[in-house]
């Protein structure tokens, strides 16, 4: 970017509208958060060569508009709302309002600079979303299986046993949606078999990897595992060695190697002596 030029945008994300904060002008607009309303955003963008915008991730809300952005050549950056708040509270800005939280994004890209997303290929935004859905599918049938072990009713056992059965013929269509996806990509396939052939891990971890970690191949393993928040950050102040933990980083991702780590303690036995 040219540095004389430089224009740092934030924008709050929310189900109905786009609150959008430019700096260094300080610029403020709402805008619809619909169609029409990326088209008005598209319009009020200086040129994308000399602006970074940073968003939330909020659950979902954003998509459409990073998609649109980043198609339309724009350098966009989405990171956890909770760097967004510690940012905010460093800075001594308590109040919380979607006009104050993008003036807080556009500091924060303005201050920090993170790191853009890559265009998400129409395939790869596909398989998240599946991906995802089979998640959702899956903690639905939990919490339906759990309310069915404490139902003594059995007009309501019989309603919980019908949802359950289409929540897993839903399942099954998901899965076999995912797993012609895979096949139907080379590289995808051959990402899959490796995953698949160490003891322990399965084909849920291999379509998870490979649906929300597409850097994959690209960074090296320090990076990949920052990324996925499971790199052990040090804590330590002067004499002390504090405790290193994760934080941050995919939670979908660590969840689906935390279980696929449990079934390698068993089954393979590198994991199996280090675990030990």
């Amino acid at each position: 970017m040219d540095g004389a030029n430089q224009v740092w945008i934030g924008i709050d994300v929310a189900k109905a509208t786009l609150d959008l904060h430019v700096l260094p002008t300080g610029q403020a607009h709402t805008l619809p958060n619909t169609a029409a309303g990326h088209e008005q955003l598209r319009k009020l963008l200086p040129s994308p060569d000399n602006c970074l915008i940073v968003l939330e991730a909020t659950g979902g809300y954003e998509r459409e508009v990073v998609a649109d952005l980043a198609d339309a050549g724009f350098r966009v950056a989405v990171i956890n709302p909770k760097r967004a708040r510690d940012f905010a509270k460093a800075l001594g800005l308590v109040a919380k309002t979607d006009r104050i939280d993008a003036r807080v994004l556009a500091l924060f890209a303005e201050k920090v600079q993170p790191t853009p997303v890559e265009k998400t290929p129409e395939k790869q935004a596909e398989i998240q979303q599946l991906v995802a859905r089979r998640r959702q599918l899956i903690d639905l049938r939990t919490q339906e299986s759990n309310r069915w072990d404490v139902t003594r009713a059995k007009a309501a056992k019989k309603s919980i046993q019908a949802v359950l059965n289409t929540l897993e013929r839903q399942i099954r269509d998901i899965e076999s949606a995912i797993e012609a996806l895979v096949e139907a990509d080379d590289d995808w396939r051959l990402k899959a078999q490796l995953i698949e052939s160490v003891p322990g891990l399965g084909g849920v971890t291999a379509t998870t990897v490979i649906a929300d970690v597409p850097e994959l191949g690209k960074l090296n393993r320090q990076q990949i595992s920052a990324l996925v928040g499971l790199a052990p950050y040090n804590n330590d102040s002067g004499p002390r060695k504090g405790k290193r933990s994760i934080a941050g980083g995919r939670k979908s991702v660590r969840c689906v190697l935390y279980m696929a780590a449990m079934a390698a303690k068993r089954f393979n036995p590198v994991i199996k002596d280090f675990a030990d």
